[in-house]
């Protein structure tokens, strides 16, 4: 994805900030420990699709 779309996305939940995370194809926001699947490019930003964050996850910080 390309960076100035990621900026101009945010959670759906918190509304925070998102990081993307490349190799995982997600957007991850730290805040509420979720992860949104990027499927065939586009971002899926629905919160029952999202996945919950591993408690290592959360503290190790995306490549």
């Amino acid at each position: 994805m390309d960076k100035r779309q990621i900026a101009l996305l945010a959670c759906p939940v918190c509304h925070g900030k998102l990081i993307y995370d490349a190799d995982a194809q997600e957007l991850i926001c730290r805040n509420d420990a979720m992860a949104f699947p990027i499927r065939e490019g586009i971002p899926v930003m629905l919160p029952e699709e999202a996945r919950t964050l591993t408690t290592d996850e959360r503290l190790t910080p995306v490549r």
